[in-house]
């Protein structure tokens, strides 16, 4: 069954973004989806030669890096959000059509900062879908390391002779097994102020080793997430990205597309999930009727219908506010805390909805539950944005005297 979810009113998709998305979905629907049965698809994600495999077709089907044209220019970020919505109709699509995390994000900053050299060097690799990447911020919660709090960065980057000298220990980095490009956050303070700068490195590596492959709930991931020892890494003046010392502004510039990103690939794995137990809803009869006949799955599928449009409109809005040109802080923020826990809930429902078939891998409502719980703490966990947005509302009632 092939559906497209409907777009708000005031928010039609350009004349391209809709041939891309219908293109986009096509090529999920009926060349991915079959993939997800694969043995390649492991605890750690879909393997490096499955990877290879999935995107060899969809450069054939003319799908690759479909948010980036020809001429090296990105669709708007409402346009970004009718085609990514379709690319998560699998937990295979993003990875396959190379609209995936980490590598979508850090496309888009180095985009943004990096210079010419830089770019030939490491963003064609990844707009090709000839590498993938990773990004080295997250640190040890065990060593007092950098999470939801970057200020609490202890990796460090120390000048000598013309270039660098990085050491630290980072964790839950997504897809480093088998990245061939990294951005490495690291301190360059030297006084009681913390500052930040990103290097691009080459990677494999030998100063930076994996030390482990985290066991987590989520597997849609090439590589997994890695706890990483970068001892001794050498890098050159030529590849920090953009200034020294503005790692944390570049974090900014990142952040809020790739928080709404995600949300747009989640919604598509959720308009799948929703697909699937109305099918079963509408075929598995119990207690002599049809269980969408039962008003405690009617009215769960109910709910997951308002719920995904609810989940639409807050990602077209927040996109929007990106398009104008804005950082989008506080509405990505909002938009991220709001569509991870409708996702959830959808998720939830439609496990429910389909008994002990929903707690199997028979389907892969299963792996988008879990997909859609990591998502609640990834890219910042709720209580963090939530903490944000009260420190804002109470900034902006005092600057403005209200009792």
């Amino acid at each position: 069954m092939t559906t497209q979810p409907p777009t708000p009113i005031g928010h039609l998709p350009t004349e391209r973004a809709h041939a891309i998305g219908k293109r986009v979905e096509a090529f999920v629907r009926d060349v991915v989806v079959p993939y997800e049965r694969d043995p390649r698809c492991g605890p750690h994600g879909p393997s490096e030669d499955l990877v290879r495999e999935l995107r060899a077709k969809a450069r054939e089907a003319g799908v690759l890096t479909p948010h980036i044209l020809d001429d090296g220019d990105h669709l708007s970020q409402l346009e970004t959000a009718h085609v990514l919505r379709f690319s998560g109709l699998s937990t295979l699509g993003p990875t396959a059509v190379n609209t995936a995390a980490p590598d979508e994000g850090n496309m888009f900053l180095l985009g943004k900062v990096a210079s010419a050299a830089q770019k030939e060097r490491f963003l064609a690799r990844l707009v090709s879908g000839e590498a993938r990447s990773a990004f080295f911020m997250t640190e040890p919660a065990d060593e007092g390391g950098a999470g939801s709090d970057p200020s609490m960065l202890q990796t460090t980057a120390v000048r000598e002779g013309g270039g660098w000298v990085i050491n630290g220990r980072k964790a839950f980095i997504t897809g480093a097994v088998g990245a061939s490009v990294g951005i490495v956050m690291a301190r360059t303070s030297t006084g009681d102020k913390t500052t930040a700068t990103m290097f691009l490195v080459d990677l494999p590596h030998r100063a930076i080793r994996v030390e482990r492959v985290l066991d987590t709930i989520d597997s849609s991931m090439p590589g997994g997430h890695s706890v990483v020892l970068i001892d001794g890494l050498k890098v050159a003046d030529d590849q920090v990205l953009g200034q020294v010392d503005e790692g944390f502004r570049y974090a900014q510039i990142r952040l809020s597309p790739a928080r709404l990103s995600h949300c747009m690939r989640w919604l598509g794995a959720c308009v799948r999930s929703q697909e699937i137990a109305t099918a079963y809803a509408v075929r598995r009869k119990a207690f002599g009727k049809l269980l969408v006949d039962h008003e405690g799955v009617g009215f769960m599928l109910a709910e997951n219908m308002i719920d995904l449009k609810q989940a639409e409109l807050m990602i077209d809005w927040c996109a929007t506010v990106l398009d104008s040109g804005s950082l989008g802080t506080t509405e990505s923020s909002v938009t991220k805390v709001a569509v991870a826990d409708l996702l959830f809930r959808i998720a939830d429902r439609c496990v429910q909805v389909m008994g002990g078939t929903g707690v199997s891998r028979d389907s892969i409502v299963e792996q988008v539950f879990r997909e859609v719980r990591a998502f609640r703490i990834y890219d910042g966990p709720t209580e963090v944005h939530k903490w944000s947005l009260a420190k804002k509302i109470k900034r902006d009632a005092l600057g403005k005297g209200h009792a």
